[in-house]
């Protein structure tokens, strides 16, 4: 081969290193010396460098609070408007990151709220309430939209806690933006009414905290996912199987390519090889990349994190050394001595990478390494004696805390009743006889509850079908969905509806400052479609908006809707 030819092949490595393809020819080429393009430094926004790629799949939330920081700093205006895209582009990037690492602790997949589940029917405002409508067998029917609720805590609460108020028929649309999410609600409400004759009450909360947080599961629990991910192959291929079964879920609403996307990320539930989701590994390699250069000093950032930052917004409850237990494996609840050895495959999804200038498929662990899901479940608890503390520590740890409320969710879900642990120890006893379920009705029929899955992404569009339209009397947004809130969304809302935005207080990522820019943001978002701020005193976590006095339906354009998407892969 000549030296021309090979100082051409490796023009083409280079410029293909870079992320371009260019057909280079080799007889332009003079021995020795590359071409000037070659020569000087690529313009900026030409390098493809691995932080560079990591902005462009960063979530939605980290570029809204971005952008309310990058929207205060005049950028020169130059004569081509598309520099200024770019410049602005870079600043979103640059505010995204912190000093060192990432910056990206809460992922691109939720696997887990940042919030304590709610009683809706609690939380609801009495002016919703009161603009119900009924059933046609006159029941008052309460209709709630969840976007982006992720993980069903909600659901289960409001289901359980249902026999303390007046009946209802509840109907719970869930909107996500991902199938991995959908795929684990549908886990954990199968596994919520799971009669208790088949599993008790014990083994099914330990069950179900272990497939919501752990990376690791033991070998019962996986059996478990094993078999349940063949019966959710058969709902999603056979609607009437399905609703024979579980007549609690309805899936009629999701598309057939999802149908068929569902069924595959069941299969790979099912396969039993570990080596399809080495865990281990993507975690340490997620942490890496989210500390940076301090990793090595990783449990100094998780004290710091959790007294600076978690501590302060509540969470007093969790302790350091589950917390960096945690933080270190993704293990946040261990109750067995037994061997947690086999992969939690129901946290892995799926993300297209660029490598060398084409995207591929990959799947990995892309979920939170920054806040835990002791969030949900661990902080708060109805129980006084579980939040006492003992020269200013707590008596209880979030894990100890996480395993009762899951327990008093499910005995209510059952029985009907408060949960006694003294009583509920006596019934159920050695023997296992759980009989005295079926005599408090069991849990909540399809007549009285009803979940339906929408179809991904579809909130700006819901508003053209007309059953959606002035139908929730409840909306619940995360914070990692406030993006798709635009004007338009009280064309959905029923008369006085109440409205519940999640809050970012529990994301050690972000600052004071950028906390409150969220908060102003969505106040001045959500006051476009109609909304206005309602005060709740004990709702520190979560905005509450109820829809104001113009007519519902009627859309407020006279300021255009904030812009808080993310970039395009």
């Amino acid at each position: 081969m000549t030296q021309e030819h090979q100082v051409g092949n490796n023009v083409k490595g280079a410029e293909a290193d870079q992320g371009r393809i260019v057909h280079s020819n080799p007889g332009k080429c003079r021995p020795g010396i590359l071409p000037a393009s070659l020569q000087a430094p690529l313009p900026r926004r030409q390098r493809l460098r691995p932080s560079r790629c990591l902005f462009r799949h960063l979530p939605t939330l980290a570029h809204s609070l971005a952008a309310s920081r990058a929207a205060a700093r005049p950028i020169e205006r130059g004569p081509c408007p598309s520099r200024q895209r770019e410049e602005r582009g870079r600043e979103l990037s640059r505010a995204a990151m912190t000093a060192a690492g990432s910056g990206n602790g809460f992922g691109t997949t939720a696997w887990w709220g940042f919030s304590p589940a709610l009683d809706l029917q609690a939380t609801c405002l009495e002016a919703s309430m009161e603009h119900l409508q009924l059933s046609q067998d006159g029941i008052p029917e309460l209709n709630i939209l969840l976007v982006g609720s992720v993980d069903g805590r909600h659901i289960l609460k409001t289901m359980s806690q249902a026999h303390r108020w007046p009946r209802r028929k509840i109907n719970f649309y869930v909107l996500e933006n991902n199938l991995e999410a959908l795929g684990r609600q549908l886990l954990f409400l199968s596994l919520a009414v799971e009669p208790l004759e088949k599993m008790g009450l014990q083994e099914k909360s330990e069950t179900f905290l272990e497939l919501m947080g752990n990376t690791l599961l033991r070998g019962q629990t996986a059996a478990y996912l094993q078999e349940k991910a063949n019966l959710f192959i058969r709902y999603v291929t056979d609607p009437d199987f399905q609703q024979a079964h579980l007549p609690l879920l309805d899936l009629s609403a999701l598309k057939f390519k999802e149908r068929d996307q569902l069924e595959a990320i069941f299969k790979f539930w099912r396969n039993p090889d570990p080596q399809t989701f080495q865990i281990k590994q993507l975690w340490d390699l997620r942490l890496r990349q989210y500390l940076g250069a301090r990793y090595d000093s990783r449990r100094g950032v998780c004290d710091w994190d959790l007294n600076m930052k978690l501590h302060e917004h509540g969470a007093n409850v969790i302790n350091f050394r589950e917390f960096y237990r945690w933080r270190d494996t993704g293990m946040a609840f261990e109750m067995r001595e037994a061997p947690y050895d086999i992969p939690n495959k129901t946290l892995a999804s799926g993300r297209l990478l660029r490598h060398k200038g084409e995207r591929i498929p990959a799947r990995g662990y892309w979920g939170d390494i920054a806040t835990g899901p002791y969030i949900i479940f661990g902080i708060e608890a109805e129980d006084p004696s579980l939040l006492k503390t003992t020269n200013g520590i707590p008596s209880k740890s979030a894990q100890e805390i996480s395993l009762h409320n899951v327990t008093a969710l499910l005995y209510e879900l059952s029985y009907n009743t408060h949960y006694d642990p003294a009583a509920s120890s006596d019934e159920e006893g050695i023997s296992g006889n759980l009989q005295g379920a079926s005599d408090h009705g069991g849990p909540p029929s399809v007549e009285d509850a009803r979940v339906c899955f929408l179809p991904l992404n579809c909130l700006p569009e819901l508003h053209y079908k007309g059953k959606y339209q002035q139908l929730f009397s409840l909306i619940f947004v995360s914070c990692s969905m406030v993006h798709v809130l635009k004007p338009n969304v009280n064309l959905i809302a029923a008369p006085k509806a109440t409205l519940i935005v999640e809050l970012t207080n529990f994301l050690p990522d972000l600052n004071k400052d950028q906390v409150s820019v969220f908060s102003s943001q969505v106040a001045k978002q959500v006051a476009e479609a109609g909304f206005v701020p309602v005060q709740a005193a004990d709702k520190k976590h979560f905005s509450l908006f109820q829809l104001g006095h113009q007519e519902a339906g009627e859309i407020c354009n006279e300021v255009p809707a904030l812009e808080m998407t993310a970039p395009g892969p």
